[in-house]
């Protein structure tokens, strides 16, 4: 998901995002003890992502709170 999709969405949206991939991690993590994960690249590319939408969410939230 790029930068521009993320700021489209609504902060409940990102909310419900944030967990999915949260959760897509964990998984992730469970294959990766397991000696089964295949790309071990998607664990960083998921953290990031996860940032990304915290940095968007933070913002949207201090911008509603300005108001």
């Amino acid at each position: 998901m790029t930068l521009d999709e993320i700021r489209e969405l609504t902060p409940t949206e990102l909310s419900s995002r944030k967990k999915e991939l949260r959760q897509e991690i964990f998984h992730l993590r469970l294959q990766q003890q397991a000696g089964q994960l295949e790309k071990p690249h998607l664990l960083t590319t998921m953290r990031r992502e996860i940032a990304r939408v915290e940095t968007v969410l933070t913002a949207k939230t201090k911008a509603t709170k300005a108001l």
